[in-house]
């Protein structure tokens, strides 16, 4: 665990980058979840605030789900809108190593200064300055203390995204990263004004029709071990297209490999359009999946990570398996 003398200097430090140039550009991961894209606007909140100038972007589409965010139209997807400069001053969010930003660092000068916020502990620091805090549940929190930091009081925008971020990166303040901390910043969000319940409902319960058909097809071809710790599903590139469903509908499937009771860990195989595969892994406690994920390329946490196999599913989805059985042994 980071001296809180350490993260305080990491904070200090941030300010410093931000207070150092004049126009950013901010990115966090492709296929961004709840914590990066609350990230993303609280950022942008930030930097309004230092009086900055910013550009707020990332590679993927953006999970319409969460266009209830103050300044979640202004994010731009790579995909649809390249920018037409270089920048010089970069901020990545919630990014856990530097390919995690994808294409957008095309729009990086070759020169750029990167300051680097994020709680993956596989974070390798790339930035030019970086404020990595493992033990944070989620990257908003890091930002909830720059802010007090920064002397700067949250308005109900910002503390509706710090709390989106919140909730979603601790499903629900269920997993185990659901610290006193968390708690504590939840409480003083909601004394804000923040609609917990409302968030919780719209983010957390309701699903659109196209992710139910996707959730039938994925609970039809759940699969387990012999010996029952070790669950998968996986969903091929037609299914997206023949369910109307999009990327941000397949959060959560992969919970309900993990949570059948006995199982240890739970993987969600994706197979994308060239053939590769993604796969995401969750843990009930007895495997560091972050270090499974690691031998193939990814990262992420001890209970949740992801990473990219070569392909196809009947090749990919027996490797990884074997290696989380021999994690298991």
């Amino acid at each position: 665990m980071m001296e809180q003398s350490s993260y305080l200097k990491q904070l200090d430090d941030a300010l410093a980058f931000m207070r150092s140039y004049d126009e950013f550009l901010v990115v966090s991961h492709v296929q961004p979840d709840g914590d990066a894209i609350s990230s993303t606007v609280v950022v942008g909140w930030l930097l309004q605030k230092l009086g900055k100038t910013f550009v707020l972007i990332n590679e993927s589409e953006l999970p319409t789900r969460l266009n209830f965010l103050d300044q979640f139209d202004s994010i731009i997807s790579y995909k649809n809108a390249v920018p037409e400069r270089k920048f010089d001053a970069v901020i990545s969010i919630d990014c856990a190593d530097f390919k995690r930003i994808g294409e957008v660092s095309s729009s990086f000068a070759p020169d750029a200064k990167l300051l680097n916020i994020d709680h993956h502990p596989t974070n390798n620091g790339f930035g030019t300055v970086n404020v990595i805090r493992a033990e944070a549940a989620a990257t908003v929190e890091i930002l909830f203390d720059l802010i007090e930091r920064a002397g700067i009081s949250c308005d109900l925008p910002c503390a509706t995204a710090i709390y989106t971020g919140l909730l979603t990166d601790t499903g629900g303040f269920r997993y185990s990263n659901t610290s006193p901390r968390v708690m504590q910043i939840a409480s003083q969000l909601l004394a804000l004004g923040v609609s917990g319940n409302e968030l919780a409902d719209h983010l957390l319960e309701k699903m659109t029709m196209a992710k139910l058909k996707l959730l039938q097809i994925a609970l039809n071809r759940l699969t387990f071990t012999d010996n029952l710790e070790i669950g998968w599903v996986h969903i091929g590139k037609d299914d997206l297209r023949n369910t109307g469903a999009v990327p941000e509908d397949l959060e959560g499937i992969v919970n309900y490999a993990l949570n059948v009771d006995g199982v240890e860990v739970g993987i969600l195989f994706k197979e994308t359009e060239d053939g590769a595969v993604k796969a995401s892994l969750r843990s009930a406690g007895k495997a560091n999946v972050a270090a499974i994920a690691q031998a193939f390329g990814g990262g992420g946490h001890v209970r949740a990570a992801g990473c990219k196999l070569d392909g196809p599913l009947t090749n990919s989805i027996p490797e990884l398996v074997e290696a989380v059985r021999k994690a298991l042994v």
